[in-house]
């Protein structure tokens, strides 16, 4: 008989080495993402990684590196300032389920994952009102001098 401690999902399903390509793949679709685009700056888009990835470790069983830096999730409050509809929600997890898909995770461990983000990402809708008029990309030149070569 051994006194290991049971392993934690986050060990289960492979740890460091599947969150980080499932949060890089999902922030690759995001930045494409119109609606969602405008939710985060383009200096920031690594920071966004961060987060999320470091957060979805946390609560699985691995490091505990975004309490330490960051303090309680808080994630209704950290969300509140975005607007956060039915559409947004449906775009986040789209893409969510596309980069969980790439992992080709066993079924049961995928579908723990996809369980929880579902209910997150319903957890985190704060209006019904329709989706503003998307800003034009940053990207985008803005005015005809912008867009002379």
């Amino acid at each position: 008989m051994t006194d290991a401690a049971p392993m934690t999902f986050y060990e289960e399903v492979g740890g460091h080495d599947v969150f980080v390509p499932l949060i890089h793949d999902f922030y690759q679709r995001v930045a494409q993402d119109a609606l969602l685009r405008t939710m985060y700056p383009l200096h920031d888009m690594d920071g966004a990684e961060w987060r999320l990835r470091t957060f979805l470790e946390q609560f699985w069983g691995g490091p505990t590196d975004y309490s330490q830096r960051r303090g309680h999730p808080r994630l209704r409050a950290r969300h509140v300032a975005f607007h956060v509809n039915p559409e947004a929600r449906d775009h986040w997890l789209g893409h969510m389920r596309d980069a969980l898909d790439e992992q080709n995770l066993p079924p049961l461990h995928a579908d723990v994952i996809w369980d929880y983000l579902q209910r997150s990402a319903y957890a985190m809708v704060n209006t019904f009102e329709p989706t503003p008029p998307y800003p034009p990309s940053p990207a985008a030149p803005t005015d005809a001098a912008e867009r002379t070569v």
